[in-house]
């Protein structure tokens, strides 16, 4: 009687397992820290685009699982073809087309703009253009190493006439930087300013400068890996035609 017992126990472990087996894991969706886009505050995560990111995989009906890592991490997972694999909410930008999927756009930014050292007012307006302020070999330009500022502002930046400070540090950083007059200038996006004008009273002394040469605002994408099934993608992208687009916090 045992050994008959035992020789069916067996049998019935197999449905199970393969039942495990089949079933799909969740997708991974990294985000950085960048607030008001995505961040963490008191331990709680926040952000006005973390919050629509969660709303787009729940109206595709994707299992997700949503994680912090670091962008470069982010970056070589893209680049090691990571399955199950996505991110929010990034340019699109070649050199990214090579390595990853993108959805259709998920939200336009606002125009960049210029932060000024509280000692650089004078020099800094003087130039009523930012291809006038780009091209001062006087002038020191501070640049967020890493980060693209998107492909037009990339390039023009890169043929710059002005002295460059480049720091691989957060954007808060640089900014804290800027206000301690460490260099003269530096292009911002308009939504991390805001957020940090509000929440850092040290950057009270930064001064805003907008200029009429200044390129419209890049659009976002979700990206996830050249792994992903197509029919994956199109889910996100129906999701998104669906839902009302994210505000935009600052303008």
């Amino acid at each position: 009687m045992k050994s008959g017992l035992f020789a069916v126990l067996p049998l019935l472990a197999i449905p199970a397992f393969a039942a495990e087996s089949t079933a799909s894991p969740p997708v991974i969706v990294a985000w950085r820290e960048k607030p008001p886009y995505y961040y963490t505050e008191d331990g709680v995560e926040k952000g006005f685009m973390l919050a629509y990111g969660k709303e787009v995989f729940a109206a595709a009906g994707i299992d997700a699982h949503f994680v912090r890592e670091p962008q470069k991490r982010i970056w070589a997972n893209f680049e090691m073809r990571k399955p199950n694999y996505c991110s929010l909410s990034w340019y699109r930008l070649p050199e990214r087309e090579a390595i990853a999927q993108f959805t259709i756009p998920v939200y336009t930014d606002p125009p960049h703009t210029i932060l000024v050292s509280p000692a650089s007012a004078a020099k800094v307006q003087a130039h009523a253009s930012l291809a006038s302020l780009l091209a001062d070999p006087e002038l020191t330009l501070g640049v967020v190493d890493g980060v693209s500022y998107g492909a037009d502002l990339d390039e023009r930046i890169a043929r710059a006439g002005n002295q460059t400070m480049r720091r691989t540090v957060p954007t808060t950083n640089m900014i804290l930087m800027l206000a301690a007059n460490r260099f003269n200038y530096m292009l911002a996006d308009r939504n991390d300013w805001g957020h940090m004008r509000a929440h850092y009273k040290e950057m009270a002394s930064v001064i805003q400068y907008d200029v009429p040469d200044l390129p419209p605002g890049l659009k976002r994408y979700i990206l996830c890996s050249r792994t992903m099934p197509a029919s994956t993608i199109e889910r996100l992208n129906q999701a998104i035609r669906a839902l009302p687009k994210p505000a935009t916090p600052y303008k």
